[in-house]
């Protein structure tokens, strides 16, 4: 099979081209930035055992497996992070999270930020806001073992050095006061139909209850007994999920409460600031 025949095999069977190729530079064990070898080499022969490794890859690809799951790694924030069936993929939207990080943390005039990622996954949040604002000191939390080891791996591979706590929310934190708290909890109802979609990924990285809400009701509770006071708090959450959000953040004590739109115009995150009282 040639990578022409190759790609239009993938073509028959349904595969966006850029998958398509993804997944046969992977096969080929050439980097993801060779898509123009692959135009330039569409008569390249694979080998018979490339070739089972390809249609094997395919047919996970189209029972709806993430493609970042196939080949390993994910862009993030310009980053190349380590994913795999440990973490969730990390979704391009939840950049406008990272986007707003940095708009308070540049805003702050703080020299060491103490920034909180509250349920890590594969660290993406914690690293990109690190490797942006170096003098940070960044936590990065979950309560999954095997997501730690995810991120902590990509902090490895990228040298970014921040600290990471073993914890079921705040629950290993209580001594901990932070400048901002960032988090993209699950936020599905447990009945959505689009689960079925994303069957692939952890479970429990993506449910929250009967109408989705359950963690964001936990961690607004307890979020002002982590921040210090002028602390800001941003949470990613479902697409139809703003106005019950920012009832969570006004009902916990928060103000300037504000949502933020993705690229695709869609209110992504909200956020609030703690203001203790005296």
């Amino acid at each position: 099979m040639t990578v022409f025949e190759a790609l239009s095999l993938a073509h028959l069977q349904g595969l966006a081209r850029i998958d398509a190729q993804l997944l046969l530079l992977h096969t080929l064990e050439r980097t993801h930035q060779d898509r123009s070898w692959l135009i330039a080499n569409d008569a390249f022969i694979l080998s018979n055992s490339q070739t089972d490794a390809l249609q094997h890859l395919m047919r996970r690809r189209i029972d709806g497996e993430p493609i970042a799951y196939l080949i390993g790694h994910k862009s993030f924030y310009g980053l190349d992070l380590v994913v795999d069936a440990r973490v969730l993929d990390p979704r391009d939207d939840t950049e406008t999270l990272v986007d707003w990080a940095l708009d308070v943390l540049n805003d702050s005039n703080l020299d060491q930020a103490r920034v909180l990622d509250l349920g890590t996954g594969s660290g993406a949040i914690a690293l990109a806001i690190k490797s942006k604002v170096p003098s940070s000191m960044v936590t990065a939390a979950d309560q999954s073992s095997d997501a730690l080891d995810v991120a902590r791996q990509n902090a490895h591979q990228l040298n970014i050095s921040i600290n990471f706590v073993l914890s079921n929310w705040f629950s290993q934190l209580s001594s901990k006061f932070f400048d901002l708290i960032v988090c993209n909890p699950p936020y599905i109802a447990s009945k959505d139909t689009h689960l079925f979609a994303l069957r692939h990924e952890p479970l429990n990285a993506l449910v929250s209850g009967v109408d989705g809400l359950d963690d964001l009701r936990e961690i607004c509770q307890q979020a002002p007994r982590h921040l210090c006071a002028g602390g800001v708090f941003l949470v990613e959450h479902g697409y139809d999920q703003a106005q019950d959000v920012a009832q969570l953040f006004e009902y916990n004590g928060f103000i300037q409460i504000q949502s933020r739109c993705d690229l695709a115009g869609i209110t992504r995150c909200t956020g609030g600031v703690w203001q203790k009282v005296k």
